[in-house]
């Protein structure tokens, strides 16, 4: 069979290692779905999500051209754009407050001042 990048096959779950599980895409043909290819997100046992004999949907992420190895893929087949739950946006400070540059800008001119009255007095801020 002709394999390429980006083609989507179905194939058996022939092994199963805490790297990864062996797939079996034909009688001659092997590929590896990678652990982090399982699935969207944090997997912490392989097990849970696939087991020896299962039929699963895969998708060729990239064939090594030296060894032939074939990496597969089921993440990439999961539905994209799945939003997570929303989660109130925190801010590190308080949004209702009319402070930050506004504020900033009225008080510029009074440090000025006072900044230049230090520097022609010849007082530094540390002898005040």
């Amino acid at each position: 069979m002709d394999y390429k990048i980006g083609k989507i096959l179905e194939g058996t779950i022939t092994g199963i290692q805490t790297y990864g599980a062996f797939v079996s895409l034909d009688d001659h043909t092997q590929g590896l779905i990678h652990i982090s290819e399982i699935q969207s997100g944090f997997t912490k046992d392989i097990r849970e999500v696939v087991q020896v004999g299962e039929k699963v949907r895969v998708q060729i992420i990239d064939i090594d051209e030296y060894t032939q190895k074939i990496s597969l893929s089921k993440r990439t087949l999961e539905s994209q754009f799945v939003r997570p739950p929303y989660h109130k946006k925190r801010y590190f400070t308080n949004k209702n407050k009319d402070i930050g540059f506004q504020s900033i800008e009225e008080c510029l001119p009074e440090w000025t001042d006072e900044a230049m009255d230090m520097l022609l007095s010849g007082k530094t801020s540390q002898s005040k």
